[in-house]
């Protein structure tokens, strides 16, 4: 009797726990906002790479080392000239 009890004690306390974690799981979860998309201003291009291209570098000099003995070239990323371009202040005069 005495070990059907202590069995019956651990299982709530095991299931309880459970639960709990389950929760604190569940709010990290959906809690946590979007992340933020950065966009490099240099993109490799070439055959295989596809338009605009493999555009995760910081520097004209890193595309391009990373470019190097497989016919690549970088060029500048559309999605980040694009972005600077609209983020200028435009003054109505009317």
């Amino acid at each position: 009797m005495v070990k059907k009890n202590r069995k019956l004690v651990l299982e709530r306390k095991m299931r309880n726990a459970l639960f709990a974690l389950m929760a604190v799981c569940t709010v990290a979860g959906t809690s946590s906002g979007p992340a933020d998309a950065t966009e490099f201003p240099y993109c490799l291009q070439g055959r295989g790479v596809g338009i605009p291209g493999n555009c995760q570098y910081r520097s004209y000099r890193e595309c391009m080392v990373t470019g190097s003995g497989r016919n690549l070239y970088c060029n500048i990323n559309p999605r980040y000239a694009y972005g600077r371009q609209q983020r200028q202040h435009r003054y109505d005069y009317r």
